[in-house]
């Protein structure tokens, strides 16, 4: 099960460097063709600043689901990982609530299924 849930939270980590890449770098091309209809068309170079706001903390969320794998004592690395876990359920929770529920499933699944794995590798 410890292998199950190092994937899946590699998985998780990996997911949110790749939105930080949208979000900060890729806003105005791979971003607008991924929220098309979200927002109209003009506004993406508008909200380019605040996109990448959003990228830096999905950033920070993968960075801390990545630090877990260097952390030598297991008990710590648990607690971290379950921690920024968390994080991105609640984000994806909020996320569902105030801008699509789709991010439920995509964001927040994952995660979530990270964290029962995680959880389970303890028993």
């Amino acid at each position: 099960m410890n292998t199950i849930a190092s994937i899946l939270t590699a998985i998780v980590a990996i997911e949110h460097l790749y939105i930080l890449y949208i979000e900060m770098f890729a806003w105005e091309t791979i971003g607008k063709r991924i929220f098309k209809g979200a927002l109209p068309e003009n506004l993406f170079a508008q909200t380019r600043g605040l996109a990448a706001n959003q990228g830096l903390y999905n950033g920070f969320l993968a960075a801390g689901l990545l630090w877990t794998f260097h952390i030598n004592d297991p008990q710590w690395a648990f607690n971290i990982r379950l921690f920024f876990l968390g994080c991105v359920i609640v984000a994806a929770l909020y996320g569902a609530c105030k801008s699509s529920k789709s991010i439920l499933l995509k964001q927040g699944l994952p995660a979530i299924l990270a964290m029962i794995a995680v959880l389970f590798s303890k028993l």
